[in-house]
């Protein structure tokens, strides 16, 4: 399968990452959460290069992840803001970070994220919708939807139950 079609796929994670998977988008949607919303603050703190930066920022913006918002008419300049679609990616974002100071740090925790409601420091948890106690992967079953199913046997995958 070539990397353009993983957004073919029936499979939630595997569209999502067809639009936010690759490296350059988290670390750009990362400044904007951060508050960095300008073209030129998002590429000095990424690094990258012009065009692979409006690229992405127009890939975004076709995605309705962020929009554009004018902030000078002469000349035309604009800042990007997340949208809804955008602010819902906090989760992964957060997750991500937490992942990072665990097993890719050197003992440090560059980014701390705090909780406004209680300011103390915070490591946000997945939990289960219906109880609220918290939920990791030995604590879930997924169960495959039959277009799920029919998808990945089409691939040849035995194990789709």
């Amino acid at each position: 399968m070539k990397k353009s079609n993983i957004g073919q796929m029936e499979c939630s994670l595997a569209r999502a990452l067809a639009q936010v998977g690759d490296p350059w988008t988290l670390l750009i949607m990362k400044e904007i959460v951060l508050g960095n919303r300008r073209f030129d603050g998002i590429h000095k703190q990424t690094g990258m290069s012009s065009l692979s930066l409006s690229s992405r920022l127009s890939a975004l913006e076709t995605a309705r992840i962020i929009r554009r918002s004018p902030y000078s008419q002469r000349p035309p300049r604009f800042e990007y803001l997340a949208t809804a679609k955008g602010k819902s990616l906090w989760p992964l974002l957060v997750a991500l970070t937490q992942w990072g100071d665990q097993w890719t740090g050197n003992g440090g925790v560059p980014l701390k994220i705090w909780h406004k409601g209680c300011t103390h420091g915070g490591h946000p948890t997945v939990r289960c919708s219906g109880c609220g106690e918290p939920m990791a992967a030995r604590d879930a079953t997924m169960l495959m939807s039959r277009r799920m199913k029919k998808d990945r046997e089409a691939r040849g995958n035995l194990r789709a139950r």
